[in-house]
């Protein structure tokens, strides 16, 4: 079985159920407010800015450099929508919860010491971002009015990705042929459940700070 098709499949349990928590399926549905999606917005931030901050240090590597596409940056424009619904001092009052700051530091950690480790974060944050990022985003336009691929969902457009199927599949290829041993590809899909578990954990600290009951 191609990796990427390994990836994929061994992570699929992981991903159900991130994509089934209470905090998003209450996003999703409609049932929470503009804060609640700030709140998260800014969560994403903290894992982003850990995420590309390596970029530099990285590009050169041959397990992690091939993955490091500007098309797929996402910090410069996750910061425009911050402003656009924290106004120019959103800086200010962002703080990372408990979940994020755990996520953040491990991202980091991979950067730093596990490139192949880095790789598997990479994977589970921006395909996530082009495929089911578009639901968050569609919904966000339709439930706070938002315009259209406007300020506020930025973060979800892709506007150097004309063919997002043809860029995925780009990627895959380029997951299959990760220059690592199959030992070193197991230890990538348990980094890419342990992703997604950390990404939960998030999503069980906003649902605490959102509970609809309150």
């Amino acid at each position: 079985m191609e990796f990427s098709a390994l990836i994929r499949n061994a992570s699929r349990e992981a991903h159900s159920d991130v994509g089934s928590s209470s905090f998003m399926s209450d996003l999703l549905g409609g049932r929470l407010g503009v804060a609640a999606y700030r709140r998260y917005s800014e969560q994403l931030w903290f894992v982003y800015r850990a995420l590309e901050s390596p970029a530099d240090a990285l590009a050169a590597d041959p397990v992690a450099g091939p993955f490091l596409r500007p098309e797929l940056a996402r910090l410069a424009e996750l910061e425009r929508d911050l402003a656009h619904l924290g106004g120019p001092d959103w800086r200010g009052g962002l703080t990372a919860l408990p979940a994020t700051a755990a996520y953040a530091a491990r991202v980091a950690e991979c950067a730093r010491d596990w490139p192949a480790g880095y790789v598997a974060h990479h994977y589970t944050r921006y395909m996530g971002d082009l495929s089911g990022g578009q639901i968050v985003r569609d919904t966000a336009e339709k439930t706070w009015g938002f315009d259209r691929k406007g300020d506020g969902v930025r973060f979800y457009v892709f506007e150097s990705i004309a063919n997002p199927a043809a860029f995925k599949r780009e990627y895959r290829a380029l997951l299959d042929a990760l220059p690592v041993d199959d030992l070193e590809k197991q230890r990538v899909v348990e980094e890419c459940k342990r992703a997604y578990a950390l990404n939960a954990g998030i999503f069980r600290e906003l649902a605490e700070e959102f509970r609809l009951s309150a």
